[in-house]
């Protein structure tokens, strides 16, 4: 009996005993499966992402490649990430007494780099799906993408792209609950207790932050489109609501300004808002430098003077044109190629990338005006609606993400812009270096090739003065055969109108337009080439020289004054008679006046024109100061020589005679080298 009795109360006061370390034991086989888990479920978690990136998204080309940008995302750094991640929770299983202190050690460590990948790949999920909603509308190709994913993954099974693209969303949120599962099956007392806790708790936050970044990137993605809109689909856009909201933000800028109520300050984004202007600025002010230097190199290029007669004679002058016919056909044309490719094409990307932060920073103004308006009201009432609470996140949120990002994408911008910059520069002086290069076998062959700098100098300067005095004797033999300039006849149809005009304001005050002129302000007029018109004012209110007021005789405005030349009025034939027939009452018969001889041309001769000529009919043909023409008939069909028959770049019609003149004969002239 007393031996039963022992043997009972010893196994009554061990059983409690025995119950612990049985529960330790399953606690740490459920802690050994659990880390099992962890590192199988992470192969072959970064197997699949492989055969993504590998397998699958080599075999789509036939989608294009920004589809497959947004599709796969910055899946290569999600895999260089976890690569590591993977190799050093493996490292831990050598270590089996320390490997969950390890695991969450690891963890704590890969956290902000972990949130940073999944960050970016979250925020493209949602496009992402997008793309595969398009794709499901192309039946062929759906198949096509299925085809190709189940020979790969076939566990895919019929969801084929959205189960791939959802993979890693479901990684990132899995990590705290495998962390969670190995805490729970840590005792308390451990050592690597407070470690897990600490991991478990970092990656519930990465996750939490990545949720927090995927909402202000949704937040931000509806104010970043830019979409030019026509005034009529702007109007459209106008109702009562916009209208309340509008009213709203402007009463609030006026209480500021007016000192009625604080305006928020943030100094941080202030500072980053200032950067990011004058970033802006020098790609505005660069872009529109870089488009007037194209358009100069473009306006060079179509300068040929090698294949012209120079009437040059010598060497020098044949070297020079194979040496420009052979920079215009390979040298020049290659830089503007490397320009626009290097330097114009990125440029314009730049300031394409510039729009989204702009039109941002712009809609955080207004949300700002929001916020406040809810805070004061929140102060004041103590709550608020739920259009209100939307209002004031959604501030908070583009605040929050304009401060985060903007640094970076200053610091992206800058190195862009400084990289458009090395690369005009070293186009600049490679193309230098290759024209100094094209030019030595030429330079070599000129005759004063051996002089020195200073003679050299001397020498131009010498040809110089030398042409120049030739060319002022032209300039005065030219000008002692110069006709006076003649008045043009007026248009039949706008004989009234000019008549009016004369009648109102006399001859002195009319101008003709050399060009079509197109209004663009209220008071700007809007006029054809050849239209007469009055001067009024030699400026405009403001005291701008270059708008002159006009009438035309039915309206009045602004017009160019560059864009006006001085109306000179032909008399009719029946005015010429009358001031030649003497008046009745004279009682002494006056001679007749001879008419100004009118110079004539010969027929069928190279003469040049004097004057500019507009063409106001199709009997007419215009002309240029300068320009050489082909005389036909020095006369027109009646044999009134004031006008002559032309033909002018191909095309034949009747000028004024006395907009002609034989240009004369200099003596030869051009470059005198020493012998």
């Amino acid at each position: 009996m007393t031996s039963h009795g022992d043997d009972a109360l010893s196994s009554r006061t061990g059983a409690p005993g025995g119950d612990d370390r049985l529960s330790e034991d399953r606690s740490l086989l459920q802690q050994r499966l659990a880390v099992r888990e962890l590192l199988d479920t992470e192969v072959s978690y970064l197997h699949v992402l492989q055969l993504c990136a590998s397998d699958i998204r080599s075999r789509l080309q036939q989608l294009p490649q920004g589809d497959l940008d947004v599709l796969f995302s910055n899946i290569d750094d999600i895999i260089k990430v976890n690569s590591r991640l993977l190799h050093d929770l493996q490292e831990t299983a050598s270590r089996e007494e320390e490997q969950v202190q390890l695991i969450g050690n690891t963890f704590l460590e890969f956290q902000e780099e972990l949130e940073q990948v999944y960050k970016v790949y979250c925020a493209s999920y949602e496009q992402a799906l997008l793309l595969v909603e398009t794709y499901r509308k192309e039946p062929e190709l759906q198949r096509e993408i299925q085809g190709i994913i189940e020979a790969v993954l076939p566990q895919a099974g019929p969801s084929g792209l959205s189960f791939l693209l959802v993979i890693p969303l479901q990684r990132i949120t899995k990590y705290p609950l495998l962390l969670q599962k190995i805490l729970e099956n840590t005792l308390p007392d451990a050592s690597a207790y407070a470690v897990l806790q600490r991991a478990t708790s970092a990656l519930q936050d990465v996750v939490t932050n990545i949720n927090e970044y995927k909402r202000r990137k949704e937040v931000a993605s509806k104010y970043t489109k830019v979409e030019p809109l026509s005034l009529r689909e702007r109007l459209a856009r106008i109702n009562t609501h916009t209208l309340s909201k509008k009213t709203t933000r402007l009463s609030q800028l006026l209480k500021q300004e007016a000192g009625l109520v604080p305006r928020t300050e943030d100094k941080e984004f202030d500072d980053l808002e200032e950067k990011f202007h004058w970033v802006s600025l020098c790609v505005t002010e660069l872009k529109s430098n870089v488009a007037a230097y194209l358009d100069n190199l473009e306006a060079f290029l179509r300068f040929r003077p090698q294949d012209y007669n120079l009437e040059i004679p010598g060497g020098p002058v044949v070297q020079y044109c194979y040496l420009a016919r052979d920079l215009q056909l390979q040298a020049f044309p290659e830089f503007k190629q490397q320009l626009e490719a290097q330097v114009w094409q990125p440029l314009c990307s730049l300031a394409k990338a510039l729009a989204g932060p702009q039109n941002l920073i712009k809609k955080r103004l207004d949300k700002l005006l929001d916020f406040e308006r809810v805070e004061e009201k929140l102060l004041e009432v103590g709550s608020m609606t739920y259009e209100e609470e939307a209002a004031r996140h959604t501030y908070q949120a583009l605040n929050s993400l304009l401060v985060a990002e903007l640094p970076q994408f200053n610091q992206l911008a800058m190195r862009w812009l400084s990289q458009i910059l090395c690369a005009f520069v070293t186009l600049q002086r490679d193309l230098a270096k290759q024209v100094l290069q094209r030019a030595e076998d030429s330079l070599a062959q000129l005759p004063h090739h051996h002089l020195s700098e200073p003679a050299f100098r001397k020498l131009v300067e010498d040809a110089l003065g030398q042409t120049s005095h030739q060319l002022r004797a032209f300039q005065e033999n030219f000008e002692k055969v110069l006709p006076p300039p003649t008045t043009q006849p007026l248009l039949p149809g706008a004989e009234r109108q000019v008549q009016a005009l004369l009648s109102r304001y006399g001859p002195g005050k009319l101008y003709q337009v050399t060009s079509n002129i197109s209004g663009a302000g209220t008071l700007d007029l809007t006029l054809p080439r050849g239209h007469i018109v009055a001067l009024l004012q030699n400026k405009d209110t403001k005291g701008n020289s270059s708008r002159w007021l006009v009438d035309t005789g039915g309206h009045r405005g602004y017009v160019p004054a560059g864009k006006l030349e001085v109306y000179h009025v032909v008399p009719t034939e029946e005015e010429l008679r009358g001031q030649a027939r003497p008046h009745k009452d004279s009682q002494h018969q006056t001679p007749e006046p001879t008419s100004a001889p009118v110079p004539s041309v010969p027929t069928v001769t190279q003469v040049v024109a004097v004057y500019p000529f507009v063409a106001r009919s199709s009997h007419e043909v215009s002309l240029q100061a300068g320009q050489w023409v082909t005389v036909l008939e020095a006369h027109d069909k009646k044999g009134n020589p004031e006008w002559s028959l032309v033909e002018v770049n191909g095309q034949r019609g009747y000028v004024p005679s006395s907009f002609l003149a034989r240009a004369p004969s200099p003596a030869p002239w051009g470059w005198s080298l020493p012998s």
